[in-house]
């Protein structure tokens, strides 16, 4: 049995990936979603994140406003690294468990998490494989007008931002390069599906 982390920079076909994963019968965690569960009232990184910032990141309904929580970090280094120390580990946590929960309930197949944040979290012990998805960066910038209708000057700003493609390869143990076609990017995807699949009950057969 094996665990199975998605990552990659924006517009580099993750979710083309995980949806593909998803019709083969993959058990999916998407990571955005932890991230959003742990900031709800009685979760893990609530009362954290309110003594940490004040109730101004706080809707009328006491939830954490992201809108107003965004600006605050990402104009200020110091305050977006202590809310990753506050958020990252328990979003590790939170996923630990849910690979636990599904393990407990009989699941035999590779969990796959996709996670775009799994590098910079260090999130990398919790897999056994990371699959990291690149794409040419002329192909990037062309998806992502074509799907998001955001402007070159957009997509560079947040591809500067992020890990390159080199600094994410140290970390994986398979590229997925998608420079084709989406149907040549499934078929990929599902080879390496099958092969994981392979790797699962073997090493489930040498436990």
């Amino acid at each position: 049995m094996i665990t199975i982390g998605v990552t990659g920079g924006i517009g580099s076909g993750k979710s083309v990936v995980t949806a593909t994963l998803r019709e083969l019968g993959a058990p999916i965690i998407d990571a955005d979603l932890v991230g959003h569960e742990i900031y709800q009232p009685g979760a893990p990184a609530y009362a954290e994140l309110v003594a940490e910032f004040g109730e101004r990141i706080l809707a009328p309904d006491r939830t954490v406003d992201r809108k107003k929580l965004g600006p605050i970090v990402f104009a200020d280094p110091a305050a977006l690294k202590r809310l990753n120390s506050i958020v990252h580990p328990k979003m590790l946590m939170r996923m630990q468990e849910m690979i636990a929960e599904l393990r407990a309930r009989g699941e035999k197949l590779p969990i796959v998490i996709e996670a775009a944040i799994l590098i910079e979290a260090n999130w990398q012990p919790l897999f056994d494989e990371i699959w990291l998805v690149s794409a040419p960066r002329a192909l990037i910038l062309s998806r992502l007008e074509r799907d998001r209708g955001m402007k070159a000057d957009q997509t560079e700003a947040r591809i500067r931002a992020q890990l390159s493609d080199q600094e994410r390869q140290q970390h994986a143990s398979v590229l997925i390069e998608n420079a084709g076609s989406v149907n040549d990017l499934r078929a990929r995807v599902r080879e390496l599906w099958q092969a994981a699949i392979a790797k699962g009950r073997s090493k489930t057969d040498n436990a």
